[in-house]
């Protein structure tokens, strides 16, 4: 049972919630969470330390405290949330690198956890129905935050060798989603009108975000170890989403979603990959049969039910619809004609 449990990411939604759902747990006596900024949101009990995961100080954080558990949440997802590509790389993977070193050297860390990420299995039309957890990436992810996923969770498996006494969870979640979370996800269905590749309609697996903190407490407090898939029942293709948030659709060549992308991004409406429109081609789904005999959770929102949670804060009016069909139509456009012209080319040989 978790006594002194630390908590990274703690300024971030979902790692504030987190740590005061532990802090109110009687069974543990102490919660430490550690951020480079002060939480923007109230964290009850929690004792915050203000200090960077890429800093070497962070093993006297844990020696100082008598940390026995660690609940390792800032990976982050989203670059512009803090302020690009590469400072989410050097958090993501420098960061786990000098927490794993602190947890190797202490003393006291006897768990840790990891909230890991469904990204690391990639989304192909060679992918299996659902991935289990001993299944691996058809195609790994070329960059971003899959790419960072599958570095961190060797990292951690490489602690596991240097550290056998230390028992460790890794949670791969399914896109969390909700009511009060923003995601690449969230800001995607909330555009005015949802680009969408043409031709595909992929199925999408979510958590709601009040099912992701149930797990987590119950990972940082239980003594499952592992790999862990995480997400709610059922699926929701991505056309029935977009009909659930009241969004017009523009289909646009799966060719051009690298432009699309950067436009989207250039306009400040949301920041999105190719490899996540990937994952709109062709969906992912997980395997859950170990999160409920292994964890021992039971999701209480399916994944639509999640999904419909958050299209619900969306107002039913698109102000901006037509400025963004025209700025991502022009650019699909241009990129169906290159794609046309080459295979053109290729015909006339």
């Amino acid at each position: 049972m978790a006594r002194v449990v630390l908590v990274t990411g703690v300024s971030r939604y979902l790692g504030g919630l987190l740590a005061r759902r532990l802090a109110a747990d009687p069974g543990v006596e102490r919660v430490v969470g550690v951020d480079v900024i002060p939480p923007p949101h109230d964290i009850g009990d929690v004792e915050f330390v203000r200090a960077d995961i890429r800093n070497p100080m962070i093993g006297r954080v844990i020696e100082s405290s008598g940390v026995d558990t660690v609940v390792h949440m800032n990976v982050i997802a989203t670059p512009t949330f803090v302020g690009g590509r590469l400072p989410q790389k050097e958090i993501n993977v420098i960061g786990t690198m000098q927490l794993l070193a602190a947890c190797q050297k202490s003393s006291t860390v006897e768990r840790l956890v990891v909230k890991s990420s469904a990204a690391v299995y990639g989304s192909t039309s060679r992918d299996p129905a659902l991935f289990t957890e001993d299944m691996g990436a058809r195609r790994t992810p070329s960059g971003g935050f899959g790419k960072d996923s599958i570095e961190v969770e060797g990292y951690v498996r490489g602690f596991a060798r240097r550290r056998p006494d230390t028992e460790i969870l890794m949670l791969r979640f399914a896109n969390v989603i909700g009511p009060r979370i923003r995601t690449s996800v969230t800001d995607y269905f909330s555009l005015p009108v949802v680009p969408v590749p043409l031709g595909y309609d992929a199925r999408m697996q979510f958590v709601h975000e009040d099912d992701a903190i149930d797990a987590l407490v119950l990972a940082g407090t239980g003594d499952a170890t592992g790999v862990v898939n995480v997400a709610g029942d059922g699926v929701v293709t991505v056309l029935q989403a977009t009909a659930i948030a009241q969004r017009p659709v523009l289909p646009i060549p799966l060719q051009s979603a690298g432009l699309v992308g950067g436009i989207t991004r250039r306009l400040g409406l949301v920041d999105f990959t190719p490899d996540q429109m990937s994952f709109l081609a062709f969906g992912r789904g997980l395997d859950t049969a170990r999160m409920r005999e292994v964890l021992g959770f039971e999701p209480r929102w399916t994944s639509r039910e999640a999904f419909a949670a958050f299209a619900a804060t969306l107002g039913a009016a698109v102000p901006g619809a037509q400025a963004v069909t025209d700025a991502v139509s022009g650019v699909a456009g241009t990129a169906s004609s290159a794609v046309l012209r080459a295979l053109g080319a290729g015909s006339g040989r």
